[in-house]
């Protein structure tokens, strides 16, 4: 009996077992198979993967198709049955002809590509894990060094996946039910069309941890996150080991001071009337200024000092043509922004106005953009402020720059975003709680020395390395005359002038701030099934508080909060859909580089940015060009600090 009797004299356990030696078989002929038809539990009917004819199925001509198509079809009359006889299937011929010659190479087959179950819900988990579909290839060759699959075969298995688990859901019914079976706390708006314009989502562990540190946020727009063109308000905070954290996300549909109070209002309502935030770093969106004014009046306000010298550069610079005057240019410049007093910055300032009185526009750009608002970046002021070293928006950028890492494209609907962000959060999570735990075990050998030994297992190290150096000055009398109290009122430690002036054995635990403290339970209450006991008691309180009131309230007003609380309960909205395609209206470098296709994660270009590359490309050619600056370079601006800017001019 040869091979292809065998075939058709097995009995087979179960229609999969049937159908992978049907096809091994016949692929070791050079023929493929593909499932014409089948009926559960009664028969499946097996063509050659060439059978058939193409089908036009949208009607439209050839010729005015944006996508060029093939089809391999070309007729084949083969045919083989498999049908279930009692508790085994077994084969039959139905038609033993092609049209065709057998392949010598059957990697060009779809059916060779085809996976196992086994490696199907392996793809599965590490499609969830975030592993991209080249690594997932990878991965799987390993076990197996004759998978013929693709990269394609995988993108198209995972759109697979993504259409079967939204059953009769639509995308945004399940965005929603997942959001409530994870714990988040989320909100959206909708248009009269009813799409999506506005969703503002916390993750349950993001919110226990913007509770516990909320004293500062970082504030950040992100774009080229997904396929609507939304832009994604990130909300950063700082944890005790310095480390930044995801405190909200939101989905805009626009940068207008309204979106962003509607933003921030619901973030404020997330950490509670006890845990406002003191500080909120961001860079000079005047929108989102407006709205912290709007909902946080009493919050200090900081601009990012980088990108302040990033917008000097990108309207400043091109009224410089030697690399040495604008040099000269951001020495006084940070001279000004850097200056200890207030009388320092006036001079400073006086001095910058007086050296370029020519340039007229620098003045009144300086002038009119950031004179007015210099409280808020310049250091004579903000380092009166407990922001914990937070002068620049640097976290959200690294913030931005992992997330991207996670979404891989810029393409991915509103849900899957929001899977990517949950992978991001849980695994941030992880690293944080790992981190606390092993530094209340482990104690660091350069800063165990008895002055600290309170603190031990009980601040960061992070901490103490900043305590240990104020330790040092002290030990080797290193310190200014003065105390200017600038570390203590920005970072919340004790400087090297309190421990001098502190008599006693040890550093005190109380002079820390709890910013830094890491002897907490912060993370151990977090449940497993991601709820939080604060916050379980909270919702306690406000129902029994609900209640009282409800029974003291009239009956309109009893109404109108049973309306409200059927809303609540009721989360499914079938009228809620997709939000609408959306172009970005801002600047974009034409000239942009190979490979960053439409799908890319990577921003623009800033403005600063190609004003400095077309500066550096209209000065190499003038290398070795004296400067026409009049001012020697070679002489310190300021040779005695005990002399003013006008003393210096004189």
């Amino acid at each position: 009996m040869d091979e292809a009797e065998a075939l058709f004299h097995e009995k087979f356990h179960s229609r999969e077992e049937l159908i992978q030696k049907a096809r091994h078989f016949y692929a070791s002929k050079g023929y493929g198979l593909s499932i014409k038809d089948s009926k559960k539990d009664k028969y499946v009917v097996l063509c050659c993967d060439r059978g058939g004819n193409y089908r036009n199925k949208g009607k439209i001509p050839i010729e005015n198709r944006k996508r060029v198509t093939c089809t391999r079809l070309i007729n084949c009359p083969f045919q083989i049955e498999g049908k279930l006889k009692g508790y085994f299937w077994s084969l039959q011929i139905k038609n033993n002809n092609h049209n065709h010659d057998p392949s010598d190479d059957m990697s060009g087959h779809p059916s060779s590509r085809c996976l196992t179950k086994e490696e199907i819900a392996d793809i599965e988990k590490q499609s969830m894990a975030g592993i991209q579909p080249r690594q997932i290839i990878s991965s799987l060759r390993q076990k197996n060094p004759n998978l013929q699959a693709v990269a394609r075969t995988i993108y198209n298995l995972k759109n697979k996946i993504q259409k079967e688990s939204l059953g009769s859901r639509s995308l945004i019914q399940a965005l929603f039910e997942e959001l409530e079976q994870g714990g988040f706390t989320f909100t959206y708006v909708k248009d009269d069309k009813g799409h999506l314009t506005h969703v503002f989502f916390a993750h349950p562990r993001s919110i226990m941890l913007a509770k516990t540190y909320s004293s500062v946020f970082v504030m950040d727009c992100t774009y080229k996150t997904n396929k609507y063109g939304m832009p994604l308000l990130d909300i950063i905070g700082m944890t005790s080991l310095n480390k930044s954290f995801y405190a909200a996300f939101v989905f805009l549909q626009n940068e207008k001071e309204e979106d962003y109070v509607w933003a921030l209002k619901n973030f404020s309502s997330i950490l509670g009337f006890n845990c406002q935030p003191q500080v909120i770093v961001t860079d000079r969106e005047l929108a989102l200024i407006g709205a912290i004014n709007i909902v946080f009046p009493e919050t200090t306000h900081l601009l990012c000092v980088w990108h302040i010298q990033k917008n000097i550069v990108a309207k400043c610079k091109g009224y410089f043509t030697e690399i040495e005057d604008w040099d000269v240019f951001m020495s006084m410049w940070n001279a000004m922004i850097y200056a200890e007093t207030e009388e320092q910055f006036e001079e400073s300032w006086l001095f910058l106005q007086l050296i370029y009185k020519e340039k007229n526009d620098i003045i009144d750009y300086i002038s009119s953009t950031w004179i007015p608002v210099k409280k808020k970046f310049v250091s004579v002021w903000t380092e009166k402020i407990l922001h914990f070293g937070n002068r620049a928006s640097s976290r959200a950028e690294g913030a931005h720059a992992k997330l991207k890492k996670y979404l891989h494209v810029s393409t991915g609907n509103i849900r899957q975003v929001k899977n990517k962000i949950c992978l991001a959060i849980d695994n941030e999570f992880q690293e944080i709680k790992t981190q606390v735990e092993s530094e209340k075990l482990r104690v660091p050998h350069k800063y165990n020395v008895p002055y600290f030994k309170d603190l031990m297992n009980k601040v960061s190290i992070f901490a103490l390395k900043k305590l240990y150096k104020q330790y040092e000055m002290a030990s080797l009398g290193t310190l200014k005359a003065q105390c200017t109290g600038n570390f203590v009122a920005t970072m919340g430690l004790p400087c090297a002038h309190m421990m001098c002036d502190w008599k006693e054995g040890t550093l005190p635990l109380h002079l820390i701030n709890s910013q830094w403290r890491i002897d907490t339970k912060f993370i151990t209450s977090i449940n497993e099934d991601n709820t939080c006991a604060d916050d379980e008691d909270e919702m306690k309180e406000l129902l029994d508080k609900l209640y009282i009131a409800y029974h003291q309230w009239p009956t309109f007003q009893k109404v109108e909060v049973k309306k409200k609380i059927y809303q609540l309960l009721n989360m499914e909205d079938p009228l809620v859909t997709e939000p609408i395609l959306q172009t970005r209206k801002r600047k974009r470098n034409t000239k942009s580089k190979k490979g960053m296709g439409s799908s890319s994660t990577r921003r623009d270009p800033s403005q600063f940015e190609m004003v400095e590359a077309v500066w550096k490309s209209q000065n190499s050619q003038n290398v070795g060009e004296t400067s026409t600056s009049g001012i020697d370079l070679n002489v310190p601006l300021f040779q005695d600090p005990s002399l003013t800017s006008l003393e210096v001019l004189k």
